[in-house]
């Protein structure tokens, strides 16, 4: 990809819409070398873009699934323990030295270890998925794998990636993540989209939603992101809405409609109450007086 708009073009064929800021720092996180640190509220795209950046250039993707309480072993390596003992009483059974029990025959790689070997295929894409749910120390292990792209094992000595691999970094912002990791990466704030960059994520995602379906659904789900709720619906549940109204058969969106079907755009029971009766029929007649005003 030689170029912004050729990274528009390219994730635009794996169905993942972006606007030029964020087709930007792509081009040029893929240029120089650089992790790519997303930040933003769930549900607005940032993992996908990984996926998506993967099946473009034809990499593999590594996912690191961040949690509380994940450590470095975790991340990097562990020891097959059970394939070491049966190694061990079957050499004492057969009078035999037992293996190099540190050897790869019995390292189970984890997905750092994995990001550092080398692949036919080109450096994997490396996506380091929620980050600010982990803590500081794995924040200041990870700094030090990053700087250097190498990890070291105590039984085997330091393994370094002979081509770095391309790095993304994801947080929902759940706590602030230190200023030393984000120095070392290229930084992109992913908000939810206007109304007509969500049309077009949607007529990517669920093309066979009608025009007029495709437009009450965004149009409803931007005004849930203006209400007092417990959590904000991201673009992922308006593609699942607009989905499970397919599956249903839905033409146009309707109060009862909507009261069936919230479970897919709301995820918190308080915020579901909120959108009861009249709730929903007023929300609804505000959106299509709207869209109607805007032709």
């Amino acid at each position: 990809m030689n170029s912004i708009d050729d990274v528009q073009t390219a994730l635009a064929e794996q169905d993942y819409v972006c606007g030029r800021a964020l087709a930007t720092v792509v081009f040029l996180a893929l240029r120089l070398g650089r992790p790519l640190f997303l930040e933003g509220e769930a549900g607005t795209g940032k993992t996908e873009i990984a996926k998506a950046i993967a099946a473009t250039l034809g990499r593999r993707l590594i996912r690191l699934q961040c949690y509380e309480g994940l450590d470095a072993s975790s991340a990097v390596y562990e020891w097959n323990f059970a394939a070491q003992m049966v190694a061990i009483r079957a050499a004492e059974a057969g009078g035999q030295t037992p293996p190099d029990l540190f050897s790869d025959d019995f390292l189970i790689e984890r997905p750092l270890l994995d990001a550092m070997r080398p692949d036919p295929a080109g450096a994997p894409v490396l996506l380091i998925d929620e980050l600010d749910r982990t803590d500081e120390p794995f924040e200041a292990f990870l700094l030090e794998a990053l700087s250097d792209f190498q990890v070291t094992i105590p039984e085997m000595g330091t393994i370094s990636a002979p081509e770095p691999p391309i790095v993304i970094l994801t947080s929902n912002r759940t706590r602030e993540v230190h200023d030393a990791l984000k120095r070392r990466c290229l930084y992109h704030w992913v908000d939810y989209p206007a109304f007509d960059r969500e049309i077009e994520i949607l007529n990517a995602r669920a093309p066979e939603a009608s025009e007029a379906l495709s437009r009450e659904v965004v149009a409803f789900v931007q005004r849930l992101r203006t209400e007092d709720l417990f959590k904000r619906p991201g673009v992922a549940e308006t593609i699942d809405w607009a989905k499970c109204l397919l599956a249903l058969d839905v033409l146009n969106l309707s109060p009862d409609v909507i009261a069936d079907t919230l479970g897919a755009v709301l995820k918190y029971q308080d915020d579901i109450q909120k959108l009861q009766g009249s709730e929903a029929k007023r929300l609804l007649d505000e959106v299509r007086a709207d869209l109607a005003e805007d032709g």
